[in-house]
């Protein structure tokens, strides 16, 4: 019996089967980001704020451990298209200025791939900027992940900064748009500006011949409120 069943242990042994290449390549793919995941667990701690630089902003988002980012980010395709599984893709740029001017967003949680998109990641760049001391890691990533889900998106009042400084600091506020409103106030509201303005004003009153005491009193108090606001 014994060359039997070491007969029957070749056959069996020589005739495995192995897995398809396709399978072989998930299984890959799987190895490799769980790999990527444990690096990154090592670079972040759950509950960081990562900072991307971007061509004309800055891109802000909460670090939740495994690879793992949420970010406040516009996104036209939850208005477009119910389909789940394109609105999960990485949101392009086209995407991203759709949003903005539809003023629909969403608290998403995306890998540290997409998030970064290419750019250097910085970490906790607020803690030296903020006056409130950062909250524990914990308790800022679940603020974060409370927040998953549809949200309406302003460029100014609130936007992804907004949503990281409330979620680490416990404060709803964007240094980009303080410095936004800042440089157009030096723009708009100065004293050159008001000088145009009363010139233009009487230039058009002259050119329509209009000389009604309303038409006169609007062309003299819009350079008057610029001049005073300056």
């Amino acid at each position: 019996m014994f060359p039997l069943q070491l007969l029957a242990l070749i056959f069996i042994s020589s005739t495995t089967v192995e897995p398809p290449p396709e399978e072989k390549q998930k299984e890959k793919k799987k190895e490799k980001e769980e790999k990527e995941k444990d690096r990154y667990d090592l670079m972040f701690r759950r509950g960081d704020l990562l900072e991307v630089p971007r061509t004309l902003f800055t891109h802000f988002g909460i670090y939740l451990g495994g690879g793992r980012v949420a970010h406040f980010i516009p996104d036209i395709m939850p208005i477009v298209s119910s389909d789940q599984f394109r609105i999960k893709q990485m949101v392009t740029n086209t995407r991203l200025l759709l949003g903005v001017l539809t003023k629909c967003g969403s608290v998403r949680v995306d890998s540290v791939e997409d998030f970064a998109y290419g750019a250097e990641i910085i970490i906790n760049p607020m803690d030296k900027m903020c006056s409130r001391a950062a909250l524990q890691g914990e308790q800022v990533a679940r603020r974060a992940e409370k927040l998953l889900g549809d949200v309406a998106y302003s460029l100014l009042w609130y936007n992804c900064e907004h949503f990281v400084m409330y979620c680490r600091y416990g404060t709803v506020m964007s240094f980009q748009t303080f410095q936004f409103c800042k440089t157009m106030r030096k723009l708009l509201l100065s004293r050159g500006v008001a000088k145009v303005t009363a010139l233009l004003a009487a230039c058009l009153l002259v050119y329509l011949r209009v000389s009604n005491t309303w038409s006169v009193l609007l062309a003299v108090m819009l350079p008057f409120l610029i001049w005073m606001a300056s």
